[in-house]
């Protein structure tokens, strides 16, 4: 199941094919006549690796491969569980900014939890947006600014709603994993908010989660 949030709450529910039917998903205000979003470069800093995920690339790798050499004549006892659904590999609880929190303030808070995006919230704690560190602080304005003392104190002191993405699509615990990596690939998104029945985010599964299973979790269920 999948789901679209923006400011006026769910817009949307139902199958994945429905969903790409629906108009202006995942757009920022600046860009609603854009249309919906288009899949970019892998070099545009909005899709770069979230700090902290590469340093620990190297130990990752070792324990796949040790993984891998012990597959030859696995044991009963080596049985592992295939990955299937969503709640087996999002972030829980999920990081949130508060759509009224400040630019500033969000950037400070994505950087101490390590994380390169996150969903945005209402007061309630219901879904309204996405937003990531290229999003705050847009690199393209960081030169034009630096010597602007007062448009760089006015841009930390935006509100987070005026630079996210929204609506936002969504998804549920239960969806599986494969029906959201399609959505992810298509979509150009980081990641997808993960939400209750309410609308209350519930969780996050991000690129660098699926990717992050692939390598160090049990078996995905790549072909189900």
């Amino acid at each position: 199941m999948f789901y679209l949030y923006g400011a006026q709450g769910r817009l949307f529910g139902g199958a994945l094919e429905q969903l790409r039917l629906q108009p202006h998903h995942a757009v920022r205000p600046t860009e609603a006549i854009a249309g919906s979003r288009r899949s970019r470069n892998a070099t545009d800093p909005r899709h770069a690796v979230p700090d902290g995920l590469s340093a620990g690339i190297s130990s990752q790798a070792r324990q796949a491969l040790s993984s891998y050499a012990r597959t030859g004549s696995p044991s009963p006892s080596d049985a592992r569980v295939v990955l299937r659904q969503v709640a087996e590999v999002m972030q829980q609880p999920a990081c949130c900014l508060a759509d009224d929190m400040t630019v500033d303030a969000a950037w400070q808070l994505l950087a101490r939890e390590g994380i390169g995006q996150a969903p945005v919230v209402a007061q309630d704690g219901t879904l309204v947006g996405l937003a990531g560190r290229a999003d705050l602080l847009p690199i393209d304005r960081l030169a034009a600014l630096a010597d602007d003392p007062e448009a760089w104190r006015a841009l930390l002191a935006r509100p987070v709603r005026a630079v996210m993405w929204t609506p936002v699509p969504a998804t549920r615990a239960d969806t599986d994993l494969r029906r959201v990596a399609e959505l992810l690939l298509g979509s150009g998104l980081p990641g997808l908010p993960v939400v209750r029945d309410d609308g209350r985010v519930h969780g996050f599964v991000s690129r660098s989660d699926l990717l992050r299973a692939m390598v160090i979790g049990p078996p995905l269920d790549l072909w189900g």
